[in-house]
C-alpha cells in the first residue's frame, strides 16, 4: 500500500480548557465587517493559523425589529464564517452558530453591539515518541535493533496489517535522521536446514521495499537474509514464543 502521508509521531491534541474569543465589528445595518475590523481580523488570522473555530455568535444594535435584527445577525455570522474559511482556518465539526436579535445585554455604545464573536481553541500537539524511534535515534554504529511486532503471513514475505505501526516508526526514524543508514536483516525459525526458499531475504526486502515506496533513498539501505544461522533460541524451539523470537527482522546501524 502506497502511503503519501506519513505520521511520524503519535500526536495527542491538548485543547485549552477555556476557549478564547475574538470580536469582528460591523457598521450600522451592514452584514459585512467594516474596514478597520477587516484589517484587525486579517492580522489576527495571520497570528492564529493553528486554531479551531468552535462557536460564532452574531449580534445587532437595538435599532429595528427583533426578527429583522436576528436575520441580519445570521448574515453577519455567515459572512464571517466565509472569511475565516477562505483564510484556511479549521472549524469544529460541531460548530455552533447562534444569532441574537435583541435578546442579549447590550452596551450603551451601539457600535459595540454590531458584532460577531468568534470562540476558538488553540490546539497544541505534544509529540509522543515511540520506543523504537527513540532507540534508533540514540543508537550507535554497529548496534543491532530488533523491529518489534513485525509479523508475516506463513512462509511468505507478506507483512500482516498489525505490523503497520512499527513500519511507521522505522520510516519516521529514517526521515528524521537523513544521515541514518541501515542494513535490514531477516531471520526465520524452526528449520534445521538452510532457508530453501530464501524467505528471510524476501522478508528483509519487504521492509526495504516499503521504505523505498515511501521515498527513502535506496543508497541509505541494504538488506540481507540469514535464514536460521543466527537464532536467538536453539532450534528446535521449545515453544511458539521462542519461534516468534527467532522469526524476526532486525536492523544493523551502519551510519547514524
Amino acid at each position: 500500500m502506497k502511503l503519501k502521508i506519513i505520521i511520524c509521531f503519535f500526536l495527542i491534541s491538548i485543547k485549552s480548557l477555556s476557549q478564547k474569543q475574538f470580536e469582528v465589528f460591523f457598521d450600522f445595518n451592514k452584514d459585512f465587517p467594516n474596514q478597520s475590523s477587516i484589517l484587525a481580523t486579517n492580522e489576527w488570522i495571520a497570528a492564529n493559523k493553528n486554531i479551531e473555530i468552535v462557536k460564532l455568535l452574531g449580534y445587532c444594535d437595538s435599532v429595528d425589529t427583533k426578527n429583522y435584527n436576528k436575520k441580519l445577525a445570521e448574515r453577519r455570522i455567515e459572512n464571517v464564517r466565509d472569511l475565516l474559511e477562505k483564510s484556511g482556518l479549521k472549524f469544529n465539526k460541531n460548530l455552533e452558530k447562534i444569532a441574537f436579535g435583541k435578546d442579549f445585554k447590550q452596551s450603551k455604545i451601539q457600535a459595540e453591539n454590531r458584532k460577531v464573536t468568534i470562540f476558538y481553541s488553540e490546539e497544541q500537539s505534544k509529540p509522543i515518541e515511540s520506543e523504537l524511534t527513540k532507540l534508533i535515534r540514540n543508537s550507535k554504529v554497529g548496534e543491532i535493533i530488533k523491529l518489534p511486532n513485525i509479523y508475516f503471513f506463513n512462509n511468505s514475505a507478506r507483512i500482516v496489517p498489525k505490523s503497520q505501526s512499527t513500519l511507521y516508526d522505522l520510516l519516521c526514524a529514517m526521515e528524521e535522521n537523513p544521515k541514518l543508514k541501515i542494513e535490514i536483516q531477516g531471520h526465520i525459525c524452526c528449520q534445521f536446514n538452510t532457508d530453501i526458499n530464501d524467505v528471510s531475504t524476501a522478508r528483509a526486502k519487504a521492509i526495504y521495499s516499503y521504505l523505498i515506496r515511501n521515498k527513502i533513498d535506496r543508497k541509505r539501505m541494504t538488506f540481507k537474509g540469514f535464514g536460521t544461522s543466527r537464532p536467538v533460541h536453539k532450534i528446535p524451539e521449545r515453544n511458539e514464543t521462542e519461534a516468534d523470537e527467532n522469526r524476526r527482522v532486525e536492523i544493523l546501524i551502519l551510519e547514524n
